[in-house]
């Protein structure tokens, strides 16, 4: 399978360039996983980093559950792969780790995503608020957070893939 992305439309609208901006960089981190073995997607290849392909697959993975289930809807799904006794959990992957139960789980937190913000304005406001300030989060902003955070760590992907087999791009 070849991973497409696809980014926004120059003249797109604001909501379409937001989710279109989100999508291609959720795409960009499928493409930095494509074509590696479970062995290759779990290895830490920048020690002492705990960083793997599908630990951070399994972070964003967390990530697209709290922010638009329990930051945006206000509901407390639990995580996925953290606990009290290893906050840290979702980058701490074993050999029971695979890509194909982890990609599912990722699409599926993606497509809850989607979901939960579809009937939502840009303007709306959480039901769930800021730790440090209490505030609301307008949905526009949760969308340009996560591109940020997609980015980022598309970004430490792509030392990671490099490291394991070479293969770079943007």
């Amino acid at each position: 399978m070849t991973i497409e992305r696809r980014e926004p439309a120059l003249s797109a609208g604001e909501r379409e360039m937001l989710e279109g901006w989100l999508d291609y960089h959720r795409s960009t981190l499928a493409w930095k996983c494509e074509g590696l073995t479970d062995a290759q997607l779990r290895t830490k290849p920048l020690e002492p980093s705990e960083l793997s392909l599908l630990g951070l697959v399994r972070h964003l993975s967390e990530v697209e559950r709290f922010w638009f289930h329990e930051v945006l809807l206000g509901e407390d799904p639990g995580t996925l792969y953290c606990t009290e006794e290893d906050p840290d959990g979702d980058f701490h992957v074993t050999e029971a780790d695979t890509w194909e139960k982890t990609h599912a789980t990722w699409q599926a937190e993606i497509e809850a995503a989607r979901g939960n913000a579809a009937g939502l304005s840009l303007d709306d406001f959480s039901r769930g608020r800021s730790r440090s300030t209490g505030e609301a989060f307008n949905l526009r902003w949760i969308y340009t957070h996560m591109i940020e955070e997609y980015a980022r760590h598309n970004g430490h992907a792509d030392l990671v893939r490099e490291r394991i087999d070479g293969a770079t791009g943007d």
